[in-house]
């Protein structure tokens, strides 16, 4: 395992001198009643703009743990923010939203506590590879049994690997996070540096204890010969390596999701704004595309939008950072939660769409079907061979 990046911890400084001295100074306070979030200790960080390459929706998932005898390993990756009851016990005890493991013990009655390199891990397969800029470790609940250390290491293996693949002598895991002090009941967020692109991630807890969510904050750098086999992909796709770069208003939730895969599930599941007062301005959202392709057909999707989906829409192209914006779809009105399909009359060639939304209103997906140019290709396969090299 080598040492890859230098970590950031949260601006509250939770690798604190102090935490040596007083080895609980990193706990929330019991729980007293009322809301479970009263005194949650959020973060503000800038990375959470990026996709969460852990997220299910592109086909994460937790593919083993060492330990999950008290909450299972599959809780780390639900999109919802952890649940609290304070009443609600099972067979093993108190049954917390999240990963949690049971306690380390030493190895005789003279030596009690665990040994100072005993750790429970958890190996997490991103659903779109890629390079990591961020990380957040969620103990939301866990206020006295959160770990009192954790890392994270990262490995690139293509492929469906299994843990016993991943766990072998021959596979190279970086280290994204060394051993650093968290905070309970807190989001614990760390910038990451490598610039390298990886398949998996593993947390590992220090000695023990609980953690409620991971997220993986990146950039997707797709198998650009997986691509070129398909020929035909969406453009736009987060899985493919498209991107949100801007948005007038992200009020009730991330223009991410237009581009994530699948169809929506409820209203929340794609992009909605607050509603617009000021007459004469609109609402628009900016897309980087996979790399330079030609477009030939789109999709717009209002699922689940019914009285809130936007009026009309406008799609426009430009070619490069500084080329032209040119129109792609003319304004078009919309029906609410309902699939639109535009065949378009001659290829668009673009590296950036723009969706403007009249006045207001919710997108819940977007597709834009096409092919990489002969330059797109290109410098698809040069950022991943400097990814991966």
């Amino acid at each position: 395992m080598t040492s890859a990046t230098d970590a950031t911890d949260a601006p509250e400084n939770i690798a604190d001198h102090a935490s040596a001295a007083d080895p609980h100074a990193n706990d929330a306070a019991p729980y007293g009643g009322g809301d479970p979030y009263a005194d949650y200790r959020s973060g503000d960080f800038a990375f959470t703009e990026l996709v969460d390459l852990a997220d299910r929706r592109l086909g994460a998932g937790v593919i083993a743990a060492n330990d999950e005898f008290f909450a299972e390993r599959e809780n780390l990756l639900v999109r919802e923010r952890a649940v609290f009851d304070p009443e609600h016990f099972g067979h093993k005890g108190k049954i917390m939203d999240g990963w949690e493991t049971r306690r380390r013990r030493g190895a005789d009655a003279d030596h009690v506590f665990p040994a100072p390199e005993d750790h429970d891990w958890a190996l997490v397969r991103l659903g779109a590879p890629g390079v990591i800029r961020g990380i957040v470790v969620d103990t939301a609940h866990f206020r006295g049994n959160y770990p009192q250390r954790i890392s994270v290491q990262a490995t690139a293996v293509e492929g469906s690997p299994g843990p016993e693949q991943l766990l072998a002598d021959d596979v190279k895991w970086d280290e994204l996070v060394p051993p650093t002090p968290v905070r309970g009941h807190a989001e614990n967020g760390f910038d990451i540096t490598t610039g390298r692109r990886y398949t998996h991630v593993r947390l590992c807890q220090h000695p023990d204890g609980g953690v409620a969510r991971l997220r993986v904050h990146g950039e997707v750098v797709p198998d650009p010969e997986w691509l070129d086999t398909l020929g035909t992909i969406d453009l736009v796709a987060v899985v493919n390596g498209g991107s949100y770069e801007d948005a007038s208003d992200r009020f009730y939730s991330s223009p991410t999701q237009i581009i994530l895969p699948g169809t929506s599930r409820k209203m929340d599941d794609g992009w909605e704004n607050r509603r617009r007062r000021v007459r004469d301005t609109n609402d628009w959202v900016r897309f980087r595309l996979v790399a330079q392709g030609a477009i030939r057909a789109v999709e717009i999707d209002t699922a689940y939008l019914k009285g809130n989906s936007a009026g009309w829409v406008a799609l426009s192209g430009r070619n490069g950072e500084t080329g032209e914006w040119f129109e792609i779809i003319p304004r078009t009105r919309l029906q609410p939660d309902t699939l639109h399909r535009f065949r378009l009359p001659a290829q668009a060639v673009a590296t950036h769409v723009r969706l403007d939304a009249f006045p207001d209103g919710g997108v819940a997906r977007m597709r834009l079907h096409g092919a990489l140019t002969a330059a797109g290709a290109a410098e698809l396969r040069h950022r991943y061979t400097e990814l991966t090299g």
